[in-house]
């Protein structure tokens, strides 16, 4: 197996609070307030609920016609 560098690894430490000051944190800033607190009331779910079984609908009525 190759030796590669991960992109991303677990530190165990604590993550990182709400950036308050950006600019004297410019160099390794934290999130800032709204992704932290930001709702998800019309996210991609409402969508995916409508989609998926609709699809497999379909790809059941494919299958059907087509094994004949």
């Amino acid at each position: 197996m190759e030796n590669i560098d991960p992109q991303h690894t677990e530190s165990g430490a604590a993550p990182k609070p709400i950036e308050k000051d950006y600019e004297n944190h410019k160099e390794d800033p934290g999130p800032a307030k709204p992704a932290v607190t930001e709702k998800d009331e019309n996210g991609g779910g409402q969508a995916l609920k409508w989609v998926i079984p609709i699809a497999v609908i379909i790809g059941l009525i494919i299958w059907f016609v087509m094994r004949k």
